[in-house]
């Protein structure tokens, strides 16, 4: 598929580098893990008369990627695209594995365009480093791609950060949705309730889900192949509530072992 093809076609669907390189690891002896199923993941039966499922598959991902973040930069489809300083499509390695994904740039993306890149950021580069990656072996995105604030005429005031409303969520939804199409990783971790709660579908709270493993299921975007997704607690989580690492860790070392890797160390603590 052309380029501009490629460009177009997105561009009408939001309106209605390398070569990635992956760390090689041992395999972990481990059962086979069951993946959670929920009702809206049962498939539909199939008749000899069905159309084929259509699924996205990108040839060029840094065009189609590129003109996706040229799309969210220039968005003001909600409140927060006019109130932000600068839009944070995401960045990483478009070839992974491995996707995280939050609810929404903090004070620092902000003002630097990049997610988690403050405090949180901090911890999640610990995070991903003690799963035997690095941050640009992986991609990084979240839910919504505009700060959300509690103030949004003080646009320079700490703390003033919040989570995305449904509304917002909804209207960035597309965003996301086409990212993880486009790049197709084989494993996602939702990071924190809201990321979590979006992206699998038909559970009730946060704690119902954490620590599992379910199969993606998207409203408007079908990735090429299946996609798995485990929700943990958000890196902000953890540095309010440092008990809870542990619980997360244990979160992470299911989804590590799914893919057949061991993790590199314990997480270091955090002041």
């Amino acid at each position: 598929m052309k380029a501009s093809t490629l460009a177009k076609e997105l561009k009408n669907y939001l309106l209605n580098e390398e070569e990635g390189f992956f760390i090689a690891a041992k395999p972990l002896k481990t059962k086979k893990i069951a993946t959670v199923k929920t009702e809206s993941a049962v498939k539909k039966a199939v008749t000899k008369k069905a159309k084929p499922e259509v699924k996205t598959v990108v040839k060029d991902k840094a065009t189609a990627l590129a003109e996706l973040a040229e799309q969210i930069t220039k968005c003001t489809r909600c409140e927060l695209g006019k109130t932000r300083i600068k839009a944070v499509p995401g960045e990483g390695n478009i070839n992974t594995k491995l996707m995280f994904i939050g609810e929404g740039p903090g004070f620092d993306e902000d003002r630097q365009g990049r997610p988690f890149v403050g405090r949180a950021g901090q911890l999640l580069d610990k995070i991903i480093a003690a799963m035997g990656f690095k941050r640009e072996e992986v991609f990084i995105a979240n839910m919504v791609k505009c700060h959300p604030m509690k103030e949004p005429d003080n646009p320079e005031k700490h703390g003033n950060d919040r989570a995305p409303n449904q509304e917002e969520i909804a209207l960035c939804r597309r965003y996301i949705e086409q990212q993880i199409a486009i790049i197709s990783p084989d494993f996602i971790v939702a990071l924190g309730s809201v990321a979590g709660r979006s992206l699998i579908k038909d559970v009730p709270t946060f704690s119902a889900i954490r620590g599992k493993i379910y199969d993606l299921n998207l409203t408007y975007a079908t990735p090429a192949k299946p996609i798995k997704i485990l929700a943990t607690f958000h890196p902000a989580a953890l540095l309010r509530n440092p008990a809870w690492k542990k619980d997360a860790w244990a979160d992470l070392k299911i989804l590590l072992a799914a893919m057949g890797r061991e993790p590199a160390k314990t997480i270091v603590k955090q002041g």
